[in-house]
């Protein structure tokens, strides 16, 4: 009984540091700069100074840098429903369509930050070190959760797509032409590369469709 009356109150001490303002302050910070300039680049003064706080702050909720890593990869996985998935699902009903919003979604964040954009867990994945498991795996986690979104509409769209069709090779498909597609867009600094990947891809997706229906 005091072990699980130990547990929810360590549960709740838990929830209420991640609710706290300074601790969230800091984690957005990181996410700013991480993007920014990048993981390695970033130094805790830089991360302090945005985040308006003190050392000591910082070492009351993370352990190190590292942890404040898998801390801001944590809110790239919370914030995927509601950041990128759901406004993107939300503007169609077509399972197919909602595959492309989604990509339009990072079309527009190319063009609004000047092809400054790029995506920040495409990023992270080049400067982890290998030996940095727990940020792997929290890294494959966002990829994963990305992917099965977009399998989840493939899924819906199962009656109009081959029924061979491995939804989750096809998944990490179309996460490979966004971030081929994002990088091209940022370096060339123009949003034609995006464009190009894009409509090849919905080439790809018009075939399958055909396909479909060529067997009916």
């Amino acid at each position: 009984m005091a072990q699980q009356r130990n547990k929810m109150v360590g549960q709740k001490d838990g929830k209420r540091a991640r609710a706290n303002p300074t601790r969230q302050r800091i984690l957005e910070a990181a996410m700013y700069l991480f993007w920014a300039h990048g993981y390695h680049a970033t130094g805790m003064a830089e991360v302090l100074s945005r985040a308006k706080a003190r050392s000591g702050s910082f070492y009351h909720f993370f352990e190190s840098k590292e942890a404040l890593l898998e801390a801001v990869l944590d809110l790239y996985l919370e914030s995927l429903g509601p950041v990128i998935v759901e406004p993107a699902m939300a503007t169609t009903k077509d399972p197919v369509k909602r595959i492309f919003a989604i990509l339009a979604g990072y079309r527009g964040r190319v063009i609004s930050t000047n092809y400054q954009y790029g995506c920040p867990l495409g990023r992270l994945a080049l400067e982890i070190d290998p030996m940095q498991r727990r940020a792997r795996e929290k890294l494959t986690a966002n990829f994963d959760a990305w992917c099965a979104a977009i399998e989840r509409c493939l899924r819906d769209a199962s009656d109009r797509l081959p029924e061979n069709l491995n939804y989750r090779e096809v998944s990490r498909f179309v996460l490979s032409v966004m971030e081929g597609a994002v990088m091209q867009s940022r370096v060339a600094a123009v949003v034609d590369p995006f464009d190009a990947s894009i409509h090849q891809l919905r080439r790809y997706f018009d075939a399958l469709l055909a396909l479909r229906k060529s067997a009916v």
